[in-house]
């Protein structure tokens, strides 16, 4: 191998979102893993930042960040800031002389974002997700795997020229929000820690608040401490699972302006197990090495599902992968009881009666 391929300097673009990110992670930790000289930066949507960096500005897994306001740009593209921060990124994408970019979120955004950095090369997967994507890259990978996973890692060893697999990532520290996990679990003891996170990206793939509430209830009673997570404009859902679970679920206070995915990093650390739908929470469970049941309906498990940690996933056989964002709960979803996510909870726990 060449000096200059031991020393490589590499730019990963996967702008968001928070699922998604986290689905790239290992095949990053892989090729950091097989390749700790190597320079690597992430372009990455600044909401997500707090998935490489920490408050010290220590980012255990790349050694840049960019942020890119890709969602405010695209909200006002003839707006002369735009322009001006558009500029100021190409000039901080280049100025770092980024030799290989590695697509992996294959939409027109992202791509046209790895174009800023100018590389010799640039490679993403032959059926990105957004088609016109494909004819940004200088390279293309037709790849195998089922899960976004997979599919990431195989991207990145095409890159490499290497066969990789996939690791757990290092996630960044927070110390403020780790000193708040604390605290929020002193009273925990050595009972298991749940998190249910009832949240999600669309109405069809939330399971009802009420039926977390039940499987809140159930687990309480064999002994758990039970928390409940509520993103941003998600207090509602986490105050109905508590009504539902008779008072018996905390909710601690996750959203702030400054820290919300810090806290929930530092929490997830913590607990013993995660049980959510399919969203961001969950693949951060995973990410961090914990397991999750995960509650399925429009959306295949086999793609997105938890992927490296003990895991039971629930989802009605005739349930089809549907990502038109509905309001209501898929038909499938409904079909799932509280007692049966109970019975996989405790089987994870190892309380199973």
């Amino acid at each position: 191998m060449s000096q200059q391929h031991e020393q490589l300097r590499v730019l990963i673009v996967r702008l968001g979102a928070m699922g998604d990110i986290l689905h790239a992670l290992p095949a990053v930790a892989a090729l950091r893993q097989a390749h700790p000289k190597w320079y690597l930066g992430w372009a990455v949507e600044p909401r997500w930042r707090a998935l490489l960096c920490g408050d010290g500005g220590e980012m255990p897994l790349v050694d840049r960040a960019h942020l890119v306001q890709a969602k405010d740009w695209a909200r006002a593209p003839l707006r002369g800031e735009t322009w001006r921060e558009i500029g100021a990124l190409r000039h901080g994408l280049r100025a770092e002389q980024y030799e290989l970019c590695i697509d992996l979120q294959g939409a027109v955004r992202s791509a046209l974002t790895g174009r800023l950095a100018g590389t010799p090369r640039m490679i993403g997967e032959d059926r990105p997700r957004e088609w016109a994507a494909r004819w940004l890259f200088k390279q293309r990978v037709a790849t195998k795997g089922v899960h976004m996973i997979e599919q990431a890692v195989e991207v990145c060893a095409a890159a490499a020229g290497e066969r990789l697999s996939p690791i757990l990532p290092p996630l960044p520290v927070n110390r403020e929000a780790e000193l708040w996990a604390d605290g929020v679990l002193r009273g925990a003891s050595h009972r298991p820690v749940v998190l249910l996170s009832p949240g999600a990206g669309w109405g069809a793939k939330r399971w009802p608040a009420e039926r977390y509430g039940a499987v809140a209830a159930e687990l309480h009673a064999q002994g758990c401490m039970v928390l409940v997570n509520a993103g941003p404009e998600e207090q509602a859902i986490a105050a109905e699972v508590v009504r539902a679970s008779a008072g018996v679920v905390q909710a601690p206070e996750f959203t702030t302006p400054d820290s919300t995915l810090e806290r929930l990093i530092a929490v997830i650390r913590r607990v013993s197990l995660v049980i959510a739908g399919d969203t961001g929470p969950l693949h951060l469970a995973c990410a961090l090495g914990k397991p999750v049941v995960g509650i399925y309906g429009p959306t295949d498990p086999s793609r997105n599902g938890p992927f490296g940690v003990p895991f039971r996933v629930l989802r009605h056989p005739e349930s089809k992968r549907d990502h038109t964002r509905h309001a209501e709960p898929e038909a499938g979803l409904l079909t799932i009881t509280p007692e049966q996510v109970a019975d996989a909870a405790k089987d994870l726990l190892g309380c199973k009666q």
